[in-house]
Order: structure tokens, then C-alpha cells, then sequence
């Protein structure tokens, strides 16, 4: 039986394991996870399938693929937080690639100006979530759209994304504020003064973005994010209750990292 037709029922289906093992083979930092990581995720994603709906646009079909690399990567940041988390919304539209999604806005002289923004994602608070299918598959290295839209919808568990999630585990705000105001400040002064960033310069463009943007380098580039910002790859663990920079050296050993 396809994915696309146990989508349409209310309960849980496995995940085919020769899908599954595709899926880990496709995005690396999936497979430096710990087997039993690994079978937790699948069962995640599988709760994951089972809650939300998918549908495409611009022509695309939806197909396992698609469906299991997107729960896949989507669950690997609440892999210790549960499904909970991604509360309060269902929707999941893939479109082939880049979208236009028309804007405008008023300045202060009262003149409307409407524009055309391309995006490779979306999250829109209380309603769907946005992928490119083509960014999708551009994971790795920093770069994960995924990741980025999906902490986008965590920022706005607790109201309007602005770079603070709904905080846990003893996290206070003033904390989080203080370890993410530093970076972010100092991040823009990088990228301001011309430095071409390991990390994508796209943190820059604003404090919501900058959590999304640390959280894509936290799971895919945790070597670089805890050497340029080690509190907020400190920060960032506590958070999520894991330690990626512990599975490139020793797998075994950041597979003992439990929800608090």
C-alpha cells in the first residue's frame, strides 16, 4: 500500500523500512543519529504522518519520498520534545520549488506598494506550513529548509515568531534573550562588514530568523555552531535535549541524551 493512501487514515501506519533506510541513506545527519534514536524518530514521524495533511501545488505528485523526508527531518528537533509541540496546525503544502507569495504593505505616507516574494518556505502562524520539494532534497551542510520552517513553527507555540520559543527545562527568558541578543548582534556585524559566513547570512535579516537559521547549523553543523557560538550551542542543547555535536564523534554515546 503507498504512503499517499494511508495519509488518508486517522491511524498510525509504518513507515516501510526500505523507505526508511532510503530516507537516513539521503540526508547524512540523520544517520549519524544512534539506532535507537533512529527507530524512535521513525515512530515519531509515523505519529507525525498520521496527524498532519499533506497536499502539493504547481503539478507535483505527492509520492513517499516526499512524505517520509519531511516528517523525517521535521521530527528530528522534537525528537525529545514529542509531537505536542507541533501543536495547533495540520497543513503541509510541497510545491515543486521556489513560490511567489504576494505581499504589500502600507508606508507611512499611507501608499500601499505590492510585491512579489519567492521563497523556498513558509510557516504561517495558526495555518499551514510551505516547502520547496527542491530545497527539500538541498539538505545538508548548514542549508535545510525543513528544519528552518519547522522551527519557525515551535518560535510561534508562544505567539508571533521572534526568535523565542516557548522555553523549558529551567530555560528563563532573560537567558535566552541575553545568549541569543549577543550572537545575533555579533552575527550581524559580521555579515555587515562583508564576511562570507560559514553559517547562512540569512540569520541576519532578523532575531525569529536567526533562531531558525542557528537551529538548521545546530543539528547539520554543530561543530561550527559551537565553535563561532558555544553558548548558544549550549543553549540550543538544553533546549532541544540533544547533543548533535556528540553524534559526530560518538554516536553510541549522544544516544543517552534524555528528554528532561
Amino acid at each position: 500500500m503507498g504512503l499517499f493512501d494511508w495519509l488518508r487514515r486517522p491511524q498510525r501506519q509504518a513507515i516501510p523500512e526500505t523507505q526508511w533506510a532510503a530516507t537516513l541513506a539521503r540526508y547524512p545527519f540523520l544517520a549519524t543519529l544512534a539506532v535507537h534514536e533512529q527507530n524512535r524518530l521513525k515512530t515519531l514521524a509515523e505519529e507525525f504522518l498520521a496527524e498532519k495533511e499533506f497536499s502539493t501545488a504547481g503539478g507535483l505528485e505527492l509520492t513517499d519520498e516526499i512524505c517520509v523526508a519531511i516528517a523525517a527531518q521535521g521530527c528530528l528537533p522534537i525528537l525529545n520534545l514529542g509531537l505536542k509541540a507541533y501543536r495547533d496546525w495540520v497543513g503541509i503544502v510541497v510545491y515543486p520549488d521556489e513560490f511567489v507569495v504576494p505581499r504589500s504593505f502600507q508606508d507611512e505616507d499611507g501608499i500601499v506598494h505590492e510585491f512579489d516574494d519567492v521563497l523556498s518556505g513558509e510557516a504561517w502562524e495558526g495555518g499551514p506550513l510551505l516547502v520547496s520539494w527542491h530545497d527539500v532534497q538541498l539538505a545538508g551542510d548548514g542549508y535545510n529548509v525543513v528544519i528552518h520552517e519547522f522551527a519557525h513553527k515551535l518560535d510561534m507555540l508562544n505567539g508571533e515568531a521572534d526568535g523565542m520559543p516557548a522555553l523549558h527545562s529551567g530555560i528563563g527568558e532573560d537567558e535566552w534573550d541575553d545568549v541569543f541578543a549577543a550572537a545575533y548582534d555579533d552575527f550581524c556585524r559580521r555579515v555587515d562588514g562583508g564576511e562570507e559566513t560559514i553559517i547562512d547570512p540569512y540569520a541576519a535579516e532578523a532575531p525569529e530568523e536567526c533562531f531558525a537559521v542557528f537551529s538548521e547549523s545546530f543539528f547539520e553543523l554543530p561543530d561550527v555552531l559551537s565553535a563561532e557560538y558555544p553558548a548558544v550551542y549550549e543553549l540550543l542543547k538544553r533546549y532541544y535535549r540533544q547533543d548533535p555535536l556528540s553524534r559526530l564523534t560518538n554516536p553510541a554515546s549522544a544516544a543517552n541524551t534524555a528528554a528532561s
